[in-house]
C-alpha cells in the first residue's frame, strides 16, 4: 500500500530479499600419523554420522587427500573445526580440520 511522506511524495513499499547466508564446507585433511578409527570416531562424535558412513569418509580422506564432513553455515563450521583440531590435539593427534566455503 502507497503512503505519502511529508513532502507529498509518495513512497512505495519495497520487498526485501534475504539470501540465506553462505555456506562452508568443513573438511578433514589426511596425514600420515592420526590412526584412521580415531578418524572415524571423529567424524560420529562431531558430525554424527553412521560408523558406515564416517568409514567411507575416512577412506576418502586416506585416498584423496581430503573429505568433506558436512556443509553449516559459518559459525557452526568454525565451531566443528576448533572442536576437532582440539579433541586431535588433547589426543595427542596432528589431525587437521579446516572450513571453506562453498
Amino acid at each position: 500500500m502507497a503512503q505519502k511522506d511529508q513532502l507529498g511524495t509518495i513512497l512505495e513499499p519495497q520487498k526485501s530479499k534475504l539470501k540465506p547466508p553462505p555456506l562452508y564446507k568443513v573438511l578433514v585433511l589426511n596425514d600420515d600419523f592420526t590412526p584412521m578409527d580415531f578418524v572415524v570416531r571423529i567424524l560420529q562424535k562431531f558430525f554424527g554420522l553412521s560408523r558406515e558412513r564416517a568409514t567411507q569418509v575416512m577412506l576418502k580422506v586416506h585416498r584423496e587427500g581430503m573429505g568433506i564432513c558436512g556443509v553449516f553455515p559459518k559459525d557452526i563450521a568454525a565451531t566443528k573445526v576448533d572442536l576437532v583440531v582440539s579433541f586431535a590435539r588433547r589426543h595427542q593427534h596432528p589431525l587437521q580440520c579446516v572450513m571453506e566455503e562453498t
